[in-house]
């Protein structure tokens, strides 16, 4: 399966944030969509770092007191991008390598959205599952014609 066919399964818009927003407006977005990160958008539109809550953290406790002052652009880190065409595999292997849980997802130049490790273990639970519903009607059907 490629990484398309994961966010085609999703149905979920693109969130981003600006560089230059407040870090408290990142926040906020990530707590009302429930999300764990956030592409981060240059005026032009192309994606020029990412946020999550992990970075926040960071932030939290390298500028103590200063928190409520930084922006976006002080606590992001350079996106990690993969391509549409990428397969799961490469990505859960590069996310694994990497110590990533999002990666945002390129197709044609344009940023099309962000995959989680979350999304990766549910769409692999639902292989399992399926996997395992075909080898137990498998078995129980050698078990009927002995």
């Amino acid at each position: 399966m490629r990484v398309r066919d994961l966010l085609a399964l999703k149905h979920s818009s693109v969130i981003t944030v600006g560089s230059q927003a407040d870090l408290a407006d990142a926040i906020g977005l990530l707590m009302r969509q429930n999300i764990g990160g956030l592409p981060v958008l240059a005026p032009n539109g192309t994606a020029v770092g990412f946020v999550a809550e992990r970075d926040i953290v960071r932030a939290v406790q390298e500028h103590r007191g200063e928190v409520h002052h930084l922006r976006v652009l002080d606590v992001m880190r350079p996106p990690p991008i993969c391509d549409g065409d990428d397969t799961l595999e490469q990505v859960m292997r590069r996310m694994t390598r990497e110590h990533l849980r999002h990666l945002v997802v390129r197709d044609g130049g344009k940023i099309v959205g962000v995959i989680s490790v979350g999304d990766i273990v549910k769409h692999r639970l639902e292989q399992l599952e399926t996997e395992t519903g075909v080898l137990r009607d498998y078995v129980a059907g050698q078990r009927a014609t002995r």
